[in-house]
C-alpha cells in the first residue's frame, strides 16, 4: 500500500507542478478562460474527451456493466454517437464563429448571435450553467471521495478534501491552460488503464469464452444484449442509454476545448484521435464490469470494483498508475467545469448582466475566487455523503444537454433560431430535466435527457416561427 501511495502523491505534486507551470503563462482573460486560442490537436482532443468522461465512467460505468451485464454496454455507441455529432457537425463551426465574434463562453456566442434585449440569453444561461455544474461538480467531488477511500485507505470525507482541494489549487494557478494540460495527461492514463485492466482481467478468469459462459451460469439475462427486457422496457432501457450521446453538444465544459483550438486543422486531427479515445476508453469500462463480476462476484458496492481489482491483480507500481487513472477521470473533469463556472459567473454575471466591467487583470481574480467559492460550497455538498455517482452526473448532463444541444445545433447550422426561442428551448430543457427526474419517469419510463431534448428543440423552433411571424406582421 505504502507504494500506491507514493505514486498517487507523486501523481498529485505533477498535477500542481502542471498548474504552477501554466499559470506563468497565464496574462489576460482570454489566457485564463480559453489559453489565447492557441490549443494543438492532441490537447484539444484528449482534454474535450477526458473532461466529459469523468468518475462516471471508471467507477459508474464499470459498475453499471458489472450489475447489467451486456445490455449496458448499450451506453458505449450512444456515447460514440455524441462524439460523432460534436466533433464533424459540431466542432469546425463552433471554432469559426466563436473566433470570428471573439466569444470566450457558450453565453457569449448566444449572445453574439442572437441579441440580448433586457439580457435574459445570458442570465437564463448562466442559472443552468451554475445548477447544472454545480451539481455536476459536487457528483465528481463525491466520486473523487470514493477512489481515495478505496485506493490511499482514507475516510470517504479526507478523500473529498484532499482530492478537492488539489484540483482547485491547479485550476486557480493555471486557468484553462492549466485545466487542458492536466487533461491531457489525465485522459492518457485513463485509456491506458481501461485498456490494460480488461485485458488482465478477462484472460485472469480464462478468456472471453469462458467469461461469457460464466456471466451465464450466474444469470442469462447478463449475456444478452436485451438484458432480459421485453417490450417498452427493453426499448426504454436501449434509448435511455443510447440517448446519453445527445447531450455532448450541450456541455459547456466540453464545448469550450473546441473555442480553444488553435485552427481547423487543428479540428481535423482531433477527430480521429477522439473517436479512437472512446472506442478504448467506453468497451474497456465494459468488459472491465463484465469480467470483474466473475472475478470479484460479491461485492457490496459494484462502483468499487476499478480500485479492488488493480490493487489484487497487479504489481504495487502498475496498480498506483492503475489507481491514478480513477483520480486522473474524476479530477479532468471537476478542474474543467469549475473553470466553466468561473467564467460564467466573472464573464457572464458580473460583466455582461450586472455590467461591472474590469481590467483584464482584475478578471482574473474575479475568476479564480469563483473557482474558490464553487468548489468550496460543491465540496460541502458532498461531504454530505451522497455516494449515488451516476444517478447525479446523469441529471446535471442532462440538464445541460436538453437545455443547451438544441439551441446550439439549430444556431450554428440554421438561421431560424430568434432570442425568444433559445431561451423557450433552454428553459424548456432544463425544466422537462427537473421535473422528468423527480417524478421518477426516468426510472419507469425513460432516460430524461431524450425527452427534454426534442421538447426543447421543438420549444425552439415553435416559439422562433411565431416570434419572426409577429415581426413580419410590424
Amino acid at each position: 500500500m505504502s507504494i500506491i501511495v507514493a505514486i498517487v502523491i507523486a501523481y498529485m505534486a505533477i498535477l500542481l507542478g502542471i498548474g504552477y507551470f501554466a499559470s506563468r503563462l497565464t496574462r489576460s482573460r482570454e489566457d485564463f478562460l480559453l489559453a489565447n486560442r492557441s490549443l494543438g490537436s492532441w490537447v484539444t482532443a484528449i482534454s474535450s474527451t477526458a473532461s466529459s468522461e469523468s468518475g462516471w465512467v471508471v467507477l459508474g460505468a464499470v459498475g453499471m456493466a458489472y450489475a447489467g451485464g451486456v445490455s449496458a454496454l448499450w451506453f458505449a455507441p450512444g456515447c460514440l454517437l455524441g462524439y460523432a455529432i460534436n466533433l464533424y457537425w459540431v466542432a469546425p463551426r463552433l471554432r469559426r464563429e466563436a473566433a470570428g465574434c471573439g466569444a470566450l463562453t457558450i453565453p457569449d456566442l448566444l449572445v453574439a448571435r442572437l441579441g440580448d434585449r433586457y439580457r435574459l440569453v445570458r442570465l437564463v444561461a448562466f442559472v443552468i450553467i451554475f445548477v447544472s455544474l454545480g451539481a455536476y461538480v459536487s457528483a465528481q467531488m463525491t466520486a473523487t471521495g470514493k477512489a481515495m477511500e478505496a485506493i490511499v485507505g482514507v475516510s470517504y470525507r479526507q478523500g473529498i478534501v484532499i482530492g478537492s482541494t488539489i484540483v482547485i489549487i491547479y485550476s486557480l494557478m493555471g486557468g484553462f491552460r492549466a485545466v487542458c494540460w492536466t487533461d491531457l495527461l489525465q485522459g492518457l492514463i485513463m485509456v491506458i488503464a481501461l485498456v490494460v485492466m480488461p485485458v488482465l482481467t478477462v484472460i485472469e478468469i480464462g478468456g472471453y469464452g469462458a467469461m461469457l459462459q460464466q456471466l451465464r451460469e450466474i444469470d442469462p439475462a447478463l449475456v444478452t444484449v436485451t438484458g432480459g427486457r421485453t417490450g417498452f422496457a427493453l426499448f426504454g432501457a436501449v434509448v435511455g442509454l443510447m440517448g446519453i450521446g445527445i447531450g455532448y453538444p450541450g456541455q459547456p465544459h466540453v464545448l469550450t476545448r473546441y473555442m480553444a483550438a488553435a485552427d481547423d486543422w487543428t479540428i481535423r486531427q482531433t477527430q480521429v484521435i477522439a473517436m479512437v479515445w472512446g472506442v478504448l476508453v467506453f468497451y474497456g469500462a465494459g468488459f472491465l464490469g463484465l469480467a470483474g463480476r466473475i472475478y470479484a462476484p460479491a461485492l457490496a458496492d459494484p462502483e468499487h470494483l476499478f480500485p479492488q481489482l488493480a490493487q489484487t491483480m497487479v504489481h504495487p507500481i502498475l496498480a498506483g498508475v492503475m489507481l491514478a487513472a480513477i483520480l486522473s477521470a474524476i479530477m479532468s473533469t471537476v478542474s474543467s467545469q469549475l473553470l466553466v463556472v468561473a467564467s460564467a459567473v466573472s464573464r457572464d454575471l458580473l460583466e455582461q448582466v450586472f455590467g461591472r466591467a474590469a481590467s483584464s487583470k482584475a478578471s482574473l481574480q474575479v475568476g479564480r475566487a469563483a473557482i474558490l467559492l464553487v468548489g468550496g460550497g460543491a465540496m460541502l455538498v458532498a461531504l454530505g455523503d451522497v455516494r449515488q455517482v451516476f444517478w447525479f452526473v446523469l441529471f446535471a448532463w442532462s440538464g445541460l444537454g436538453s437545455a443547451f444541444g438544441p439551441v446550439l445545433l439549430l444556431l450554428l447550422f440554421t438561421r431560424q433560431v430568434t432570442r425568444a426561442g433559445a431561451i423557450a428551448g433552454m428553459v424548456t430543457g432544463f425544466v422537462t430535466t427537473f421535473v422528468w427526474k423527480l417524478s421518477g419517469l426516468s426510472d419507469s419510463v425513460i432516460y430524461e435527457l431524450v425527452p427534454a431534448f426534442f421538447l426543447a428543440g421543438l420549444a425552439t423552433l415553435v416559439v422562433s416561427r411565431i416570434n419572426r411571424k409577429r415581426t413580419a406582421e410590424v
